[in-house]
């Protein structure tokens, strides 16, 4: 699954839009590397998105299509 899809679907961040100006602008890194809205996600990969001055880091456990609010925590575990 694309990066910023993935960041969209696990609700990480809210939009697909923001999630690919995120990546644009190399606010995403994906395993310590500025990664592109396309990247390639899969699971026991490692997301971190740097929102002003703080950092959020995430492990990928599973990546789904589309995926109900409630269970959308549970496609990534904080790091």
């Amino acid at each position: 699954m694309r990066l910023d899809k993935y960041l969209k679907v696990s609700r990480l961040i809210k939009r697909r839009t923001v999630a690919n100006e995120a990546c644009d602008a190399g606010r995403v890194m994906l395993n310590d590397k500025v990664a592109r809205a396309s990247a390639e996600v899969k699971a026991g990969d490692t997301i971190t998105i740097a929102f002003g001055n703080r950092e959020t880091r995430v492990r990928v456990l599973s990546v789904q299509e589309s995926i109900r609010k409630e269970d959308a925590e549970g496609m990534y575990e904080f790091i």
